[in-house]
């Protein structure tokens, strides 16, 4: 069997973020072995709206907890999907961030 894809690969690590927890786009792109891809992982997450099994793109965030990409959901999409699984948001930030962190390098094994 071939070798997923980037996209895939990042596809499968946000899949598994639990829900009520949100983890960043540097933390999978650290997970993944590309430090550096962070921005490559953003992209990933603007192009899931397609993937299947679904992504939950909502659960990724910038390294401060900052919903960047809020407005590729749509008006408060992402805010509402956090808030429906536990996550308090206030302007635009994911509260209590260290306490909601997941880190797929901890949390699992390569």
């Amino acid at each position: 069997m071939p070798e997923p894809n980037f996209f895939e690969s990042v596809y499968e690590v946000a899949r598994l973020i639990p829900k009520g927890r949100v983890t960043s786009y540097g933390a999978i792109a650290a997970h993944l072995g590309t430090k550096g891809s962070s921005r490559m992982v953003g992209w990933a997450m603007q192009a899931a709206g397609g993937a299947h099994p679904p992504v939950p793109a909502h659960r990724v965030v910038n390294r401060e907890g900052v919903l960047t990409a809020k407005f590729h959901f749509g008006g408060n999409l992402m805010q509402t999907l956090l808030e429906n699984e536990g996550v308090k948001v206030e302007n635009d930030q994911v509260q209590d961030f260290k306490n909601v962190f997941w880190d797929p390098m901890t949390e699992l094994a390569l």
